[in-house]
């Protein structure tokens, strides 16, 4: 799960920084890091050929904490449930986007017959 530090801890930072410790100790990056996840939510997302562009499918949305299979190891996580395709993961504290990150396992897609969700 280092992919998931490092994809946030810009992010934790900054917000520790708006929040008045300009200098956090690790003991704050840490435990930052463990509120974030616990308040934040992730999205699967797709791409998808539309109308001579592309689009972005939600296909899945949940509490990071209930997700804990696509955090250690996105690429089997994606691969199994969606099959191949170029997926990207949102990542949002409320309403609040914090970050993306994008995957790509090999294989034939079988996401097409997947229902969106609502964002």
């Amino acid at each position: 799960m280092d992919w998931v530090w490092s994809l946030l801890k810009k992010y934790i930072v900054k917000e520790l920084e708006r929040a008045g410790n300009a200098a956090p100790t690790d003991a704050d990056l840490e435990a930052a890091f463990y509120q974030l996840l616990g308040d934040s939510t992730v999205t699967v997302l797709v791409q998808e050929p539309w109308q001579n562009s592309v689009r972005f499918k939600a296909l899945e949305k949940g509490a990071v904490l209930e997700m804990m299979d696509l955090l250690n190891d996105p690429m089997t996580y994606l691969f199994e449930r969606y099959g191949g395709g170029k997926y990207k993961l949102n990542f949002h504290q409320g309403w609040h986007f914090v970050a993306t990150q994008n995957f790509k396992p090999e294989g034939e897609p079988r996401w097409h017959d997947a229902p969106e969700i609502e964002r």
